[in-house]
């Protein structure tokens, strides 16, 4: 996937974590061969996660993220390690840049501890490897015995190709396998995507899942149909053969359902990303804990892009309201977007997530896990609505092996 085509989510994500003015930032510069990253040396320099989409020799399309001293103090400084963890549920790849003239501190062991649980793959980058002594001290037995260490100056670039070249063997491979829909497809079939054009559409372009779903369309060799929601029903019947399936954005689910003759398979966007993201069947099972909501029940609605909402917005506005509608009951609805998900989920009854398509997949997985964990229901807009609206079943029968799970 070249640079221009692979969208952030499909990157690998590279991760610079360590103390403050150990030289992350100049480490990161030197690994990018950009000043991607402002450098002094000024302790806490950094004072914000950056990230930079781009492309990494030889890795090739990759995010690189640096991020603020994981000792930064002060209330500031505790809510900029709040962030730097928070960047740690998306990264792929890690790499711990450590200060060769002191060692390991307490703070990198414990950094490393997270790294291991959570199955992050690291190396340790021992840097300003100019500024020291000729023999091994005592302290760099530690480095001498870990095979995830390397020497490094980001001065001198010392070993710089190197360590680029240990982070890509570690890089996680996307799997080329996964497909969003062109595996159903077979050559020139026709397939309708439904797009509605209202005040929350974005001017003058697609959002990401359109696009992303339209380009999988054409590796498949099939034809998509883009259509307003009020033009489908018109469509269908001058297009003179029967698509293969429509494909509708979730907030025009009912109407397309009503509009789509019943032998034409119909799903959404947002249940073809949750399948691509590997949890469409827990999503869907997850849908049936509306049914139990009560009153002053909280529910989550989790977004991983952030954007201005409109009047009418499908997460803090239409699923709320429709919620209320079908459950009859007073829910306290919560919201969360970009990277700000709750570590304590334990106080929602529900969680309703949007497709995850600015979001990679460990970010994705690791959000899923979390409601597993503490026991409550995920699932996301697309099979809400179709569940609300009574079409859950319909919407997910391309899909046989997840149908099958559904009660009558």
């Amino acid at each position: 996937m070249s640079l221009n085509l692979a969208p952030s989510a499909e990157r690998v994500h590279i991760g610079f974590f360590g103390r403050r003015n150990v030289g992350k930032s100049s480490v990161v510069n030197a690994v990018t061969g950009q000043e991607l990253a402002v450098v002094s040396d000024v302790k806490g320099t950094t004072t914000d996660p950056v990230q930079k989409a781009m492309e990494l020799l030889p890795m090739g399309p990759v995010v690189i993220i640096d991020t603020p001293g994981i000792d930064d103090s002060g209330m500031l400084g505790e809510l900029r390690v709040q962030k730097t963890k928070q960047i740690l549920n998306k990264t792929d790849v890690a790499v711990l840049v450590v200060d060769a003239a002191v060692g390991m501190t307490e703070t990198e062991k414990a950094l490393v501890e997270v790294f291991v649980e959570k199955k992050i793959p690291y190396i340790t980058a021992y840097n300003k490897e100019d500024l020291r002594k000729e023999d091994l001290t005592p302290k760099d037995s530690a480095l001498m015995d870990d095979p995830n260490a390397i020497r490094i100056s980001a001065k001198t670039g010392f070993q710089i190709a190197d360590l680029k070249e240990r982070i890509a063997h570690l890089a996680v491979v996307k799997d080329s396998q996964r497909r969003i829909v062109s595996d159903l497809l077979k050559p020139m079939d026709f397939v309708v995507l439904v797009v509605p054009i209202d005040s929350a559409a974005p001017k003058g372009r697609l959002i990401l899942p359109q696009q992303q779903t339209i380009r999988d369309i054409l590796e498949a060799g099939a034809v998509s149909l883009v259509v307003r929601e009020h033009e489908l029903k018109e469509t269908l019947m001058r297009l003179g053969t029967r698509p293969a399936m429509v494909i509708t954005d979730s907030q025009v689910f009912e109407k397309i359902s009503a509009d789509t003759p019943k032998e034409i398979p119909l799903t959404s966007f947002s249940i073809l990303f949750a399948r691509y993201k590997g949890n469409l069947e827990s999503a869907v099972q997850g849908a049936a804990a509306v049914e139990a909501l009560q009153d002053g029940d909280k529910v989550l609605i989790s977004e991983g892009c952030t954007h201005h909402r409109q009047c009418d917005d499908i997460g803090s506005v239409k699923i709320p309201r429709w919620l209320r509608e079908y459950t009859g009951k007073q829910l306290d609805i919560r919201l969360s977007s970009g990277i700000e998900f709750p570590e304590d989920l334990s106080q929602y009854k529900l969680i309703i997530h949007c497709g995850g398509c600015m979001l990679n997949e460990r970010e994705m997985k690791y959000r899923q896990k979390c409601a597993k964990d503490q026991g409550v229901p995920m699932t996301n807009y697309g099979i809400a609505i179709a569940y609300m609206k009574g079409i859950l079943r319909r919407s997910v029968e391309l899909f046989p092996e997840v149908l099958a799970k559904l009660p009558e």
